[in-house]
């Protein structure tokens, strides 16, 4: 799934320069795949009202810092790199395809996975090295988690591009748990996993099989348009397209099956040029399955390989997972049921499944409506209380209905708020017992509760920088 590929297109492209130097990572082994993982339980901790304590280390909070209890205690979880879960399931199968498909001289993988690297970035990796414009609408607090203005939680795998280029790597698969502030529906998710793909040709790898091949270059100083940038060739660029094209649909038809049809659609991303997305035919149903394009040569030369030109690929885990063994909710891959997590228990990780559902419980459904409580707001800001609040008994939040006043011109929201239990009933009494209590454990919240014609709880999810914002929230 393209869901941050697809954020990023509406960008503006940028010519700023990067700055000369960013932090990089050791040089591994090309087939080194590197899986260490943090346990959750001692992942994160805040260590005082000023400062976060993450994967080790202690991170400064200031006006920016936006980051949830909630969303700290899935940091090291890595579902991705669980045996047996579903996501290490398709990882598995697309780093099993990659390592048999593509091989150096001497019969060792071409391409190198990483599924470890850390989840904390900075804000010159998660934007400043793609060339996102500092105006860019991704960059907004309301859509990130931030630890500060200077750290996040990745927003993409695409953080670590510059890093592993600079590196030295030029074929690599990067794989890991991603974050972002978003809508509650049963396809998004707080927390995702992703894996971004990058490959890198010189001129003597992507013409040596062109008759005349020689006496092609991969550089020129021309014109950008819609088909290439302004640096690129013709030549150079229609074989990396085609190359980029063909590896992911060997790849979809290795997941997928065989008789698979693809289609490409043109798109926009900043780091790009040009774009695509790429979408299949499953079951009578286009889908779309991943972003990709030809990359940035600005990204590429400021990373240090300026003789060489590539493309590079976003995709979803739980996309394909939710595809491939029809799994209706993405709530379910945080699930510790065992009747979810035996299903995948497989002897082969290319084994055919068909999940089957657990029993599908009635849901529990609350309305409520406040005004809105200054320009400023914005409706992740409200998701992000009922996740807070409601965690993972909420199955979709939907806003039902906008009114403006027509004298104060004060606008409120009404929202429907759907709970449901995968493993039982909830009922309404419940509900209200869980919110108070998760409240009480210190949820960024105070609670006041007062009984009207039904229960209703009193949220403020203000700080003491910020302007108060007081919701009557029925629930």
């Amino acid at each position: 799934m393209a869901m941050l590929w697809k954020f990023m297109r509406v960008a503006r492209y940028s010519k700023t320069a990067l700055p000369p130097k960013v932090r990089g990572i050791p040089v591994h082994s090309r087939h080194f795949s590197s899986s260490k993982s943090v346990p959750s339980d001692f992942a994160a901790s805040t260590t005082c009202l000023n400062t976060v304590e993450l994967l080790g280390k202690s991170y400064p909070q200031d006006d920016y810092s936006n980051v949830t209890e909630k969303i700290l205690s899935k940091v090291g979880k890595n579902l991705h790199n669980k045996k047996h879960h579903p996501l290490w399931l398709i990882k598995e199968q697309v780093k099993d395809h990659f390592y048999k498909q593509y091989t150096g001289r001497r019969g060792t993988p071409l391409f190198s996975v990483y599924d470890g690297l850390s989840p904390v970035v900075t804000v010159q990796q998660n934007f400043d090295s793609l060339l996102i414009p500092q105006n860019h609408a991704s960059r907004k607090k309301e859509d990130n988690y931030y630890l500060n203005r200077d750290h996040m939680l990745r927003a993409h795998t695409s953080a670590h591009q510059w890093d592993l280029i600079h590196s030295g790597l030029d074929a690599f698969l990067a794989v890991g748990d991603v974050y972002r502030r978003d809508t509650i529906d049963n396809t998004h998710y707080p927390v995702f996993h992703q894996m971004e793909g990058v490959r890198l040709f010189s001129c003597h790898e992507l013409f040596s099989n062109i008759k005349d091949g020689e006496s092609f270059q991969l550089f020129e100083q021309g014109h950008r348009t819609a088909h290439k940038q302004e640096c690129h060739t013709m030549e150079a660029v229609r074989l990396v397209e085609f190359n980029l094209k063909q590896v992911l649909t060997k790849l979809m038809t290795h997941i997928f099956g065989d008789g698979l049809q693809v289609r490409w659609v043109d798109c926009y991303f900043p780091f790009t040029h040009p774009s695509f997305e790429m979408e299949i035919n499953f079951q009578g149903e286009w889908l779309e399955v991943l972003g990709c394009g030809v990359m940035e040569q600005q990204l590429v030369n400021s990373a240090g390989a300026q003789d060489k030109i590539g493309w590079a690929f976003g995709l979803g885990l739980e996309r394909l997972a939710m595809i491939l063994y029809d799994i209706p909710d993405i709530r379910l891959f945080w699930s510790e049921d065992e009747r979810f997590l035996k299903q995948f228990i497989v002897p082969h990780i290319c084994q055919k499944i068909k999940f089957q559902p657990l029993s599908r419980y009635p849901p529990l459904i609350n309305d409520i409506s406040f005004w809105l409580p200054s320009e400023t707001y914005s409706k992740n800001d409200f998701y992000e209380l009922a996740r807070t609040i409601g965690g993972d008994l909420i199955e979709k939040v939907v806003l039902l209905d906008e009114f403006t006043h027509p004298k104060t011109k004060k606008v409120s929201h009404c929202y429907r708020i759907v709970y449901r239990h995968p493993e039982r009933t909830l009922t309404q009494n419940e509900v209200h017992r869980f919110a108070s209590r998760n409240l009480q454990r210190g949820a960024p919240c105070k609670v006041w509760l007062s009984y009207l014609q039904r229960p209703w709880v009193l949220l403020s999810s203000a700080t003491e920088k910020e302007e108060r914002v007081w919701l009557w929230v029925w629930i």
